[in-house]
């Protein structure tokens, strides 16, 4: 994620945080600093001038912002900083929507830093649920506490160390998961509104590689399998490096995996669906004013090779955005289930004081025009997953795109036609 000093960064489509503590990354927050370099009440107006300005709600959810101004910035006076972070976050909460918050100093450090890989936690990505104000995980990193554990995209977290989560923010649930490496936290889950499961994960150091891809000389001739595990700064580069060596090596076709792939960058998405699309829409955002910007691809496919894209609940909002434009330009055909559901961009922007904010500033929208926020993507063709068998897959990785998951299975034969309809091997660009 790139933050700048000045202006909008517009990339963090699935701006959820992980429950990760930074490590190694040689930042820490000064001791002794003054309460504020200015009067505290600019860090509120200029948290509350940002949502004026560009939040993608005219109405800002059928409220008086103007009334909040005055009820936060010009009546209120603070005492000290924790008064000060509290009464911002109160002041988001009037526009329920939990993917505009503010972050404290560390806070937002924590989300600088975690794009680079650079992680200690469980592995959980979580977002607040818009409806029911639950905490809800997206998905959980592959090969982490978490994953290993058996926690599912959709699980909601309803205690942490045996607190409720009852009215607790995604940021407040963060500080409370995260640790030092080699502790623990516990975590009660509620399954399918009946389940409650308890989690003993340990906190652990966690290496992000956003990339899997692996060349299958058995399968259909030789085909290539590339994981995607989420959109972090470097996906795109490691994206690009795969494709190119997996056509060295004769791939016939390819299928990409984006099952609980939680998102990330917006640019990751845009430049990832460039390499395999030559032509068309890729995606749209609008604003409030109902104006926006469209990406579309510029004729720097690295393949035009038939492709399968894999997804299930746990592939969001930048999943949804390559995912969606590769199945409206029938440049692929998506295999397994509904995707998660997120159609808001964000941006990140830096604060006073060392502290940060995002705030949702568009919608997007896919090549043929859908708004796929709640709704999600549909696949073409659907592969429903039972409990025992995600679970049974959860258990034992080494199962996953194999002939022992369905889904694989079903993207594997999907493939199969797909380059029998194309010829064979479809010519390299």
């Amino acid at each position: 994620m790139k933050i700048e000093k000045h202006g909008l960064v517009i990339g963090a489509t699935a701006l959820v945080l992980t429950a990760v503590a930074v490590t190694g990354a040689g930042l820490h927050l000064p001791k002794g600093v003054a309460f504020f370099k200015n009067s505290p009440k600019e860090l509120v107006d200029e948290v509350w001038q940002i949502v004026d300005k560009q939040y993608v709600d005219g109405t800002f959810n059928q409220k008086d912002w103007r009334a909040i101004r005055k009820q936060y910035v010009v009546q209120k006076n603070y005492a000290s900083k924790e008064e000060v972070y509290k009464s911002i976050r109160l002041m988001l909460k009037n526009l329920g929507d939990p993917y505009t918050r503010f972050m404290d100093p560390k806070e937002f450090r924590d989300l600088q830093v975690e794009t680079s890989g650079q992680l200690i936690g469980v592995g959980i990505q979580l977002s607040q649920n818009e409806k029911t104000k639950k905490l809800e995980v997206i998905a959980p990193i592959e090969d982490t506490s978490a994953s290993k554990a058996g926690i599912l995209s959709k699980d909601i977290i309803t205690k942490i160390d045996g607190k409720s989560t009852a009215g607790m923010d995604v940021n407040q649930a963060v500080q409370l998961i995260r640790g030092k490496e080699g502790t623990n936290v516990k975590l009660t889950i509620l399954r399918d509104s009946r389940q409650v499961l308890e989690f003993n994960l340990l906190r652990q150091q966690i290496e992000i590689h956003p990339v899997e891809a692996k060349y299958r000389p058995k399968e259909l001739g030789g085909i290539g399998y590339i994981r995607l595990k989420q959109f972090s700064a470097n996906a795109s580069s490691e994206m690009g490096t795969a494709i190119q060596k997996l056509e060295s090596q004769g791939a016939t076709g390819y299928i990409l995996d984006l099952r609980s792939n939680p998102g990330g960058l917006l640019y990751g998405a845009i430049d990832i669906a460039r390499m395999w699309m030559d032509d068309g829409k890729i995606v749209s955002t609008v604003n409030r004013q109902g104006t926006g910007d469209i990406s579309s691809a510029n004729r720097t496919a690295i393949t035009k090779k038939p492709l399968v894209v894999l997804v299930d609940g746990g592939s969001a909002s930048a999943s949804e955005i390559l995912s969606g434009a590769l199945q409206d330009n029938k440049r692929a055909q998506l295999v397994g289930m509904k995707t998660f559901g997120k159609g808001l961009v964000q941006s990140v922007r830096p604060l006073s004081e060392g502290a940060g904010m995002a705030v949702t500033i568009a919608k997007y929208y896919t090549p043929s025009g859908k708004d796929i926020n709640h709704a999600g993507i549909k696949p073409d063709i659907e592969v429903k997953l039972s409990k025992t068998q995600i679970q049974a897959l959860v258990k034992d990785r080494a199962k996953v795109a194999t002939a022992a998951d369905p889904q694989y299975a079903k993207a594997v034969q999907t493939l199969q036609v797909a380059i029998a309809n194309s010829g064979g091997a479809a010519q390299k660009k």
